[in-house]
């Protein structure tokens, strides 16, 4: 306990870093699993294919991926670049499917009324189907959050400063309450953005709030 409180401000520093890490590949992947996943539902014929290929990204090894990025793309080994990419196609592994699983969701009629009022297929997307969609790929992107926080320690291994150097520093020099500050201080940052997802979509989907109440009274 004595060594928590006398490094309180390391701990605080390597926990900036590492939320800073961990936001930039969530964002970057939710980013780009929309398109992907809008297309694996729009069309049947690859959807198969598109999440099939998405999902095997997740169970590429990561000491793998780490070694087979920098030879594909030019970069360096011992990078926080080599690290975020790795955790944006990690979180696109989760959240592709996330993103179909919800615009599967949307109800036929729904679309089908949206169509007859004039909405546009791009129109009808963002104002209708997407919304709808939400309350899944919030679930979806819950997960990839937690996954993605407790994921970025590995980056120490490449010599990014972040949480992770409490578990190597602390398993070195036998410290453990220097471990287990990193593994408390990684669930704490895994709780708080969950808590925030979650109250973001309060906010922003108050409907889906309502539709559960119903099906709960029904």
């Amino acid at each position: 306990m004595n060594w928590i409180v006398d490094n309180l401000g390391l701990i605080g520093s390597l926990s900036l870093e590492h939320l800073r890490q961990s936001v930039l590949p969530i964002l970057l992947g939710f980013a780009i699993s929309v398109p992907i996943g809008w297309l694996a539902f729009r069309f049947r014929v690859g959807r198969g294919f598109i999440l099939t290929v998405t999902g095997l990204l997740y169970t590429i090894p990561s000491l793998a991926l780490f070694g087979l990025l920098p030879g594909l793309l030019g970069i360096s080994f011992l990078s926080e670049l080599n690290l975020l990419i790795a955790l944006t196609m990690y979180a696109v592994a989760i959240m592709v499917r996330s993103v179909n699983d919800g615009l599967q969701s949307v109800d036929q009629a729904t679309r089908a009324s949206a169509t007859a009022m004039g909405f546009g297929a791009f129109r009808r997307f963002w104002t209708v189907e997407f919304p709808l969609a939400g309350p899944v790929v919030l679930a979806g992107l819950r997960v990839t959050a937690v996954s993605t926080i407790s994921l970025a320690t590995i980056g120490v291994l490449l010599g990014v400063t972040n949480l992770g150097y409490l578990f190597t520093n602390g398993f070195q020099r036998r410290i453990i309450p220097e471990i287990l500050a990193g593994v408390l201080t990684v669930m704490l940052i895994a709780l708080l953005i969950d808590v925030l997802l979650m109250l973001a979509g309060r906010a922003l989907m108050p409907w889906s709030r309502r539709v559960a109440a119903v099906r709960e009274a029904s």
